[in-house]
């Protein structure tokens, strides 16, 4: 069984956001939020934004894409209760970030993104709450949703394990994703899918066998039911309206992926196993060195996991 731990550490470090692009992205966030502070004092001194972080940033899953891009998500929030409609509130964001980028914004569906070219972007999703009701999100051209992020980054927070290898499968489970040539699930459907996974299994030392259990058990929960329920309000189905096409190219793909990941670690030469693993998560991860593994350290491996068995299917 080649041992691909150490090339999938120096992947995970590829795939991450380094310091020199995260200091800047938290520099335009800060930029941009006094930007919006400013515009809504001397346009509309009523409403007073206020903002948290949320989505993969705020659970430190974000990725670098193949083209280097990431994303940061900073929720507006408004404690009152808005007297223009949602399209509305989502136009005066627009009007306030304007500027900023040599790039006009967007004013996308649930989010106004402030776009620096070939580097990062900036999601603004608008909320507001008043007392005893849900947060409600603004949606272009629709109205108000109920919507709670903030729950959401809570619900990973308490599922994660301490040791963050969570965090680490999930980033490369991303990163194939981002390595395939037709649209895949989302960045948060596939946080939701590995997180639920990881609790019905008991995660390995060695990633590159914990991404391969965690992917079974994804397929197995797809198996009984092709869904994705968020894990807070709206509690919606984020695989709601995929049509045959998408649906089959996706477990297509997983079941590719699977196939690989146990070839590879049928392997007792690295640089060989490591080519299943480049087949879906592309060139950023590395070739390993030509060399064998030592066949009694992989029969121990073995014994060791198939002990772990019977508490396979033990949720945590």
């Amino acid at each position: 069984m080649a041992n691909c731990n150490n090339l999938f550490q120096d992947y995970h470090n590829e795939i991450s956001i380094g310091s020199a692009k995260n200091t800047k992205m938290k520099e335009s966030k800060a930029g941009l939020r006094k930007r919006i502070k400013k515009w809504f004092n001397e346009n509309h001194p009523d409403y007073l934004p206020q903002f948290y972080i949320q989505g993969s940033y705020k659970m430190k899953i974000a990725i670098r894409t193949a083209q280097d891009i990431c994303d940061l998500d900073d929720g507006i929030y408004f404690f009152r209760e808005p007297d223009v409609a949602a399209t509305t509130l989502k136009e005066w964001v627009r009007q306030a970030v304007n500027g900023y980028t040599a790039t006009a914004p967007e004013n996308r569906k649930k989010c106004v993104r402030s776009i620096f070219v070939n580097d990062y972007e900036i999601d603004h999703p608008i909320y507001y709450k008043i007392d005893g009701q849900e947060y409600k999100i603004a949606v272009k051209d629709k109205g108000w949703e109920d919507s709670d992020s903030k729950a959401v980054v809570d619900w990973f927070v308490s599922n994660k394990d301490k040791e963050g290898r969570l965090a680490r499968i999930i980033k490369d489970i991303k990163g194939w994703a981002d390595n395939q040539n037709f649209k895949m699930p989302s960045g948060l459907a596939l946080t939701i899918l590995a997180t639920n996974a990881k609790n019905k299994i008991i995660l390995n030392e060695r990633d590159d066998i914990s991404i391969k259990d965690i992917l079974k058990e994804i397929k197995k929960a797809l198996a009984i039911s092709f869904s994705c329920v968020v894990p807070a309000t709206p509690y919606d189905d984020l695989f709601d309206g995929y049509d045959p096409s998408r649906k089959e190219k996706f477990l297509d793909a997983l079941d590719n992926f699977i196939k690989d990941a146990d070839e590879a670690l049928k392997l007792s030469n690295q640089k060989s196993a490591s080519k299943h693993w480049r087949k879906h998560l592309g060139d950023r991860f590395p070739l390993g060195e030509d060399k064998e593994e030592n066949s009694s350290a992989n029969s121990a491996l073995i014994a060791g996991a198939a002990a772990s068995k019977p508490w396979a299917n033990v949720s945590k």
